[in-house]
């Protein structure tokens, strides 16, 4: 398989990435035909797959305009994943000028678009780093030179918590990143869950995302809404990715059990 002129040399064509699957979903052009693929499979377990992908990225824009609204002006998009429409930047300076975004990311291609995209604009940055290694981010100089800790701060999680494993111990991960955040800062969440499937759904998901750079850990109501301790949950609380401060303007979802994911945004007091 050869690669797209806009992919980075190092990027493995031949695995499934979960930043390009999602590019995929969306209707995107950076991905490849091996993530092409695990989308068309997703597709092929769970027919409103693409739709649930949609859903997620509303959700992403509805919370960033609300955050600026509530006077947020530094954001962390970690697993922010391959940049297309409604960018946080794009939202959050549109409302506030004076806003301050920093992504970051793993995949190679997420990284390189991001950075040709945010060329001259001195508010915003991309840094290659994991979550698994929430001190790394944290300390990373991009990050400090446009992030003040003191201050609050909107920590974005979206579609990222469930492609870290059980053993991986994401709600330390979720904590480590709560001590580094001031009172009046806020955590955004939306992660996939599966209730209402049959054990036969979750287990061709889990088996599908094996194939990929990572795996999907699909999770319930009361472990989603454990990652907010030490946080106080906005209303509605966590909820299907659709009933989060629905907008008129998104696009209609008749049902929001079908979309795929919880959304939940809290405040640190």
């Amino acid at each position: 398989m050869e690669h797209e002129s806009w992919a980075p040399p190092e990027v493995d064509v031949e695995r499934a990435n979960v930043a390009r699957v999602y590019d995929a979903l969306l209707g995107g052009s950076h991905n490849f035909a091996v993530d092409r693929d695990v989308a068309s499979a997703l597709t092929a377990i769970e027919p409103t797959a693409r739709e649930a992908a949609r859903a997620n990225r509303a959700f992403l824009g509805r919370a960033v305009r609300f955050l600026a609204d509530a006077g947020i002006r530094q954001f962390l998009d970690i697993g922010s994943g391959v940049p297309t429409l409604g960018n946080v930047h794009e939202i959050a300076q549109a409302a506030a000028p004076d806003s301050q975004v920093v992504y970051v990311d793993t995949d190679p291609v997420a990284i390189a678009h991001s950075k040709s995209i945010l060329a001259g604009n001195d508010r915003a940055t991309i840094v290659h780093a994991d979550l698994r290694d929430p001190e790394a981010i944290l300390g990373h100089p991009e990050v400090t030179r446009l992030i003040d800790f003191d201050r609050p701060v909107a920590v974005l999680l979206v579609a990222v918590l469930h492609f870290i494993t059980d053993e991986e111990d994401p709600g330390d991960l979720v904590r480590r990143l709560r001590t580094a955040m001031a009172p009046g800062s806020f955590l955004t969440i939306s992660h996939g869950t599966l209730d209402g499937r049959s054990s036969q759904v979750v287990e061709a998901v889990e088996k599908l995302y094996s194939r990929a750079s990572a795996p999907g850990r699909p999770r319930d109501h009361a472990s989603i809404e454990a990652f907010f301790d030490g946080f106080d949950l906005i209303d509605p609380g966590l909820v299907y990715l659709p009933l989060w401060h629905p907008d008129p303007a998104d696009v209609p979802f008749p049902d929001p059990a079908q979309s795929w994911g919880y959304a939940g945004v809290a405040r640190r007091s």
